[in-house]
């Protein structure tokens, strides 16, 4: 369930909401993580670093002084700098700048320690940037994916609950793969709309999930199924990926499924909560009547599928439009959703309108990964 704040609330008001929502579901849920997870699944746009904040049931000038207590004072680290590192991970154009890696290091040990700040909780640093891995300098990715799989002792109780689960092996991806279930999704007039799909447990709350090349592959091929068990064959005229990841899902789909149809590729550009177009996007020419696919890598909370298929009924005015998608997030902790209506993108995806809809995965937040961290 989504939980909106006043819209005409004051900043400051909207912080103390925020911290006595996130100090009771600490107390509910026991851990900063998760419920830093269940405050970002609640508020649309709350940065990770920033919920983990509230979950610790700090103010920003409260961080900056727990911040400095860790550094043993060797710091004099003010609120402002905390605000800076908030209002960056907002997205481009917010302003702000990137905390550094050391400094990750130092505020996970901060917010560890919980509202009360005598706890010991193992917060990852990637845990505070999870959403804004992709805008840090290359090098400090580097140092936060070999901190994020280093192996905990055997002591370490909130390493063993959670640690990241076993890698894939070569022949299979039932490490990362949750169970399969069956959901009833909008279709074509007389076409199936019960479609064969699998969860992405994530074992590291409020951390993306990192995909395999085996789960990627292995989605790609429940999109191809479902697609193949829709009820009719689909003669598709052009098939677009949406960024790079859903470039790679049209390039195997259009291969394998639809007789090396034409590719194209839309590439968005998002500023705080608006979607462009880049000029470097392609649309093939097509006919009037064509039968276009769209494959997106996952669908949260933005509209972003929703002005793409705008722009692409500008383009092609009398096609037909079918998505697929490789993840859908849930509203809820349970991925083994029992309807449509329970993807967090529900509403978006209705709204574009599309004659009918693939999806292979489910996931929580704040998202899953692709391979090579395709954009």
């Amino acid at each position: 369930m989504t939980h909106r704040l006043a819209g005409n609330a004051t900043p400051q008001a909207r912080g103390r909401e925020l911290a006595r929502q996130g100090q009771e579901l600490w107390r509910e849920l026991g851990t900063v993580r998760l419920a830093a997870a269940e405050l970002m699944n609640r508020h649309r746009n709350l940065p990770c670093i920033q919920a983990h904040r509230y979950a610790s049931g700090l103010s920003q000038d409260q961080a900056a002084l727990r911040y400095n207590e860790v550094a043993g004072h060797h710091t004099t680290l003010g609120g402002t700098t905390i605000n800076s590192w908030e209002t960056w991970s907002r997205g481009k154009g917010a302003g702000g700048s990137p905390p550094a890696y050391s400094s990750l290091l130092i505020l996970a040990t901060a917010y560890g320690r919980g509202p009360l700040g005598v706890g010991e909780e193992d917060i990852l640093p990637a845990d505070l940037v999870a959403d804004c891995y992709e805008r840090l300098p290359p090098e400090d990715q580097l140092s936060l994916k070999r901190m994020g799989t280093r192996p905990r002792s055997n002591g370490d109780v909130a390493g063993r609950m959670f640690s990241a689960p076993a890698p894939a092996s070569a022949t299979g991806t039932a490490n990362v793969i949750g169970p399969d279930f069956t959901l009833a999704v909008p279709t074509v007039a007389y076409g199936n709309p019960e479609i064969r799909l699998f969860s992405l447990p994530n074992h590291r709350p409020g951390q993306l999930l990192d995909l395999t090349w085996e789960t990627f592959g292995f989605g790609i091929e429940r999109l191809r199924r479902q697609i193949k068990d829709l009820g009719r064959r689909l003669e598709v005229d052009i098939c677009f990926g949406i960024n790079e990841a859903g470039l790679v899902m049209a390039t195997f789909l259009a291969s394998a499924q639809f007789g090396r149809c034409s590719i194209g590729y839309l590439k968005c550009n998002k500023i705080r909560d608006e979607v462009t177009l880049a000029p470097d996007s392609y649309l093939p020419d097509a006919p009037e009547t064509a039968t276009i696919v769209i494959c997106d890598f996952e669908v949260k909370h933005a509209d972003v599928v929703g002005y793409v298929a705008r722009k692409v009924r500008e383009s092609y005015p009398r096609a037909l439009l079918y998505f697929a998608v490789f993840g859908a997030m849930t509203k809820g902790s349970n991925l083994e959703v029992s309807g449509f209506d329970d993807l967090t993108g529900a509403e978006i995806m209705l709204a574009a309108e599309f004659d009918a809809i693939f999806i292979a995965a489910t996931m929580s937040p704040p998202g899953i990964e692709p391979p090579l961290e395709l954009r």
